[in-house]
């Protein structure tokens, strides 16, 4: 169709028909492919279409960072409704102001995340909740509407587009620096103009391998999984665990012949002050990213000489602009 209908779920069908095989996200011994990816997020779109979702409406989701959270933001664009992520490592007061902000149709929660959700809702009986594993958690507040189990049994089929790229796709939430949290709607139109220039711009190929480093409810995450979707990559999600660990980080970067790294300055400094990094380390980089707050010159000098084979750069930009 013509460039202005395009929609960010146009990428995930692209692969799955071109590269079905091809591994699409990597998450611990997990791998899950563009097809799977494809299919699972059909299922979840129409089981979310018979709880009552639809176009404009919002849906928040609350789970670990894991493939369950892409196939959840794939299912709700795919309704013609926004995604809207919620860190379950946030205090339930703030969750609550968002929540009531949203003003959700429905809740996705997966993972241990029962007894923050309970917190959340506190008497709140109209939301209705999804639930992305096999069994219904034990809640005392809330029963959901549907399980995995529900979502298996749904259709894989495609169906039909709804909307157009100016519709919004997500709705994130900003610390506000009033510190009361602040929606920044984000449409498809915004991230397609950003990743297209980015994978333009950084050259990007297919089968490359990105780093998921930052948590799904930060706006870096945007290029992180949809850069990964438009240019056919593999996204390695970073596991939490090794956040404050350098070694295990830099360890991580050589096993998974990561090609790309994007996260805050902050984890760059960890490292390099840590003296992980050895001559000519991280073959397989391409490329160094950051975005969030300056990065200190002698931190980058630092990076540079060790890996002075991959290309850097500062991507910084407030939500609003799409990352950068």
């Amino acid at each position: 169709g013509n460039r202005m209908s395009a929609l960010l779920q146009d990428w995930v069908l692209r692969q799955a028909l071109a590269r079905p095989q091809a591994t699409a996200i990597v998450a611990g011994g997990e791998r899950v492919t563009y097809a799977a990816l494809e299919e699972a997020s059909n299922r979840l779109a129409r089981t979310l279409l018979d709880a009552g979702c639809r176009k404009g409406d919002r849906v928040c989701f609350l789970m670990p960072k894991s493939p369950a959270a892409l196939i959840v933001m794939l299912g709700v664009i795919k309704t013609g409704a926004m995604h809207v992520p919620l860190d379950p490592n946030s205090p339930a007061t703030r969750l609550r102001r968002i929540v009531t902000s949203a003003e959700p149709t429905l809740i996705m929660g997966a993972g241990p995340v029962a007894p923050l959700l309970d917190e959340i809702l506190s008497g709140e009986k109209d939301v209705a909740i999804g639930w992305m594993d096999e069994a219904a958690p034990r809640a005392e507040e809330f029963r959901p509407c549907f399980t995995r189990a529900d979502i298996d049994r749904a259709s894989a089929a495609p169906l039909p587009r709804v909307g157009t790229s100016g519709d919004p796709g997500h709705l994130l939430f900003t610390s506000g620096s009033t510190g009361i949290p602040k929606g920044v709607i984000i449409t498809h139109a915004n991230v397609i103009a950003f990743v297209e220039w980015a994978v333009r711009h950084f050259g990007v190929e297919p089968g490359e391998r990105f780093s998921g480093h930052t948590p799904l409810h930060f706006d870096l995450s945007t290029y992180d999984i949809f850069g990964s979707f438009a240019s056919g990559a593999e996204l390695h999600f970073v596991p939490p665990e090794l956040a404050l660990l350098p070694h295990k980080l830099a360890a991580f970067v050589r096993e998974a012949k990561l090609t790309q790294w994007f996260s805050v300055p902050g984890v760059l400094t960890h490292m390099a002050k840590s003296g992980v990094l050895t001559e000519g380390d991280f073959p397989s980089l391409r490329r160094v990213m950051w975005c969030g707050e300056v990065l200190p010159t002698p931190i980058l000098i630092h990076w540079m000489e060790r890996v002075p084979h991959a290309r850097f750069s500062n991507l910084y930009g407030p939500t609003e602009a799409t990352i950068a």
